[in-house]
């Protein structure tokens, strides 16, 4: 029996892709740099903000003071505009529903800035009681580090076996491997279920119903 249930955010519980986008592509144009399709974040995403960034830029341009600076714009952009075109994936509001129904504790650990990610979570499920909603905080290193798990479950104290981490990346699989918990991959996110198989996640979700049916 799984008693929480800990979540990362993109590309698991919201497709942000499109204002993750928007948002970079935003700051490259501002600097004079080359921008992306939508579908080229699918594989730059999943290591916080500033990791997105060094990744769209130039590799000959990735020093420090040109990544500040975007990230800037980037997060005064986003700040504006998270919501645009954000919206939960389809059964995410019913998966959500039915492990409160159940008496199972939900969190919510994010590699995306803290004050982002509380206002999506208050935005796109204000009926939800979370346990926690921790996101990317300076000082904490970002997922894959576990630091994240143990900041919820200081929170929420819970056996080890009794927890459930749900991602859509390797990042997240390794994560939930390295805090010693149990780890399902979705295939709705932005990576492709093989890079989920390949980082030997203990489950392979297809659809959120799928998530109920483990705890």
């Amino acid at each position: 029996m799984k008693h929480l249930v800990i979540f990362d955010l993109d590309g698991t519980l919201l497709n942000t892709i499109a204002d993750l986008g928007a948002a970079t592509n935003h700051a490259l144009a501002a600097h004079g740099f080359p921008t992306h399709p939508t579908s080229a974040y699918n594989m730059m995403v999943g290591n916080g903000v500033r990791r997105l960034i060094e990744r769209a830029i130039p590799s000959e341009s990735r020093d420090t003071a040109t990544v500040d600076a975007l990230l800037s714009d980037f997060r005064a952009y986003y700040d504006e505009h998270l919501c645009d075109r954000t919206e939960p994936y389809e059964g995410i509001p019913s998966l959500l529903a039915g492990l409160a129904g159940r008496g199972v504790a939900i969190a919510v650990a994010s590699n995306k800035y803290e004050s982002a990610v509380r206002r999506l979570i208050a935005h796109y499920f204000p009926g939800v009681e979370f346990a926690a909603v921790c996101g990317q905080v300076e000082g904490v290193p970002a997922k894959p580090d576990p630091s994240i798990v143990f900041r919820i479950l200081a929170d929420c104290p819970t056996p080890k076996a009794e927890v459930l981490y749900v991602g859509d990346s390797a990042v997240d699989i390794e994560t939930a491997r390295r805090a010693c918990v149990d780890s399902v991959g979705v295939s709705w996110g932005f990576r492709p279920v093989r890079e989920l198989t390949g980082a030997y996640a203990d489950h392979i979700a297809a659809d959120p119903a799928d998530i109920l049916a483990l705890i």
